[in-house]
């Protein structure tokens, strides 16, 4: 018997170990299991490093070292208040440090929501460190110097879009300070394959964000239990959301941090997975985003578009995931 098939034969338990990573003055919280080549996992919002639990229980039982990160301003990672330190730019050399700290050899980038192109840029922008990356809810796209804030102010007219409401510091994170746990629970549920459509809701271009969400099912939001909800809320009470929405302000910067690399494909081997009922796909009115992911990937292995699941997707249906996640590692 190999020693995997030890392993798998046992259903080994590994300990979770907390380990802090610098870059710079910017100070990484990463959890890691297990023992073997490293997947290096990388959330977003409004998430943490537990919410890769699922994969992290799955893919260290099955030969893998896997690390999940508290991304800057999240967690138990250092949040710089200035904008400026929340372009891909930075995110992706904080991917870099933490992939250098864990392992000698190339990671694996597992990337959900806006994790998913931070993980992109980290293979652009520091190849020697990333050996393949699977990008959950967001499929690649080449770096532009536009400003994709005013595209969406453009593609939403006077409507309502949570991007730019995102934009003002201060007045999104009143929102959420009132109730976190309402507001949270709000969010979860509007982006679940529950309540497709949710998360794009019509109103007046300057309408408060929460009130324009439905009220979550009083029995709980069912891929997610209270006590795993109280994880983020508590988190989010202790550490406030100015890091988590200061990515979406930095959108604005992202165009001449990434002068450099503008047009760049992602060239190590690449996936992408992403529920049915992502919003993501119809950010852009009329355009479905979901469409053609390959088209900026030049060694793409596959898309899984997981049935009935909305953009918490490896929460939503981590078997499903796991199994796709688990047939990209097997073809590297």
């Amino acid at each position: 018997m190999s020693s995997l098939q030890h392993r798998l034969a046992k259903r080994e338990v590994h300990a979770t170990e907390e380990r802090f990573v610098d870059n710079g003055d910017v100070r990484l919280r990463v959890e890691v299991t297990g023992d073997g080549p490293t997947i290096l996992c990388v959330h977003g919002w409004p998430e943490l490093a537990f919410s890769w639990r699922h994969q992290v229980a799955y893919f260290s039982q099955r030969g893998w070292r896997v690390a999940a990160l508290d991304v800057r301003g999240y967690g138990g990672s250092s949040a710089p208040p200035e904008v400026e330190r929340y372009t891909r730019r930075e995110l992706a050399g904080d991917v870099a440090a933490v992939a250098a700290a864990l392992d000698d050899d190339p990671v694996v980038l597992f990337g959900h929501d806006w994790g998913a192109p931070i993980a992109s840029h980290a293979a652009i922008r520091h190849p020697d460190r990333v050996r393949a990356v699977a990008n959950l809810s967001v499929p690649h796209r080449p770096p532009s110097s536009a400003d994709v804030v005013a595209t969406f102010d453009l593609a939403w007219a006077d409507r309502f879009f949570y991007i730019l409401r995102f934009q003002e510091p201060g007045v999104i994170e009143a929102e959420f300070g009132a109730n976190m746990r309402d507001a949270l629970q709000r969010v979860y549920f509007a982006g679940s394959g529950a309540a497709p459509g949710a998360m794009l809701p019509s109103g007046p271009r300057n309408a408060a964000y929460l009130p324009l969400l439905p009220d979550p099912p009083e029995g709980g939001l069912g891929f997610m239990s209270n006590e795993d909800l109280d994880v983020y809320v508590s988190t989010f009470r202790r550490m406030g959301m100015v890091g988590a929405f200061n990515r979406y302000r930095a959108m604005r910067l992202d165009g001449a941090a990434d002068a450099d690399i503008v047009g760049a494909s992602l060239d190590q081997p690449s996936c992408f997975i992403a529920g049915e009922h992502d919003f993501v796909r119809d950010m852009l009115p009329g355009v479905d985003l979901f469409k053609s992911p390959d088209v900026t990937c030049s060694d793409f292995r596959g898309s899984t578009i997981v049935r009935g699941a909305g953009h918490w997707v490896q929460q939503e249906a981590p078997a499903t995931v796991n199994q796709a996640l688990d047939a990209f590692l097997a073809g590297l």
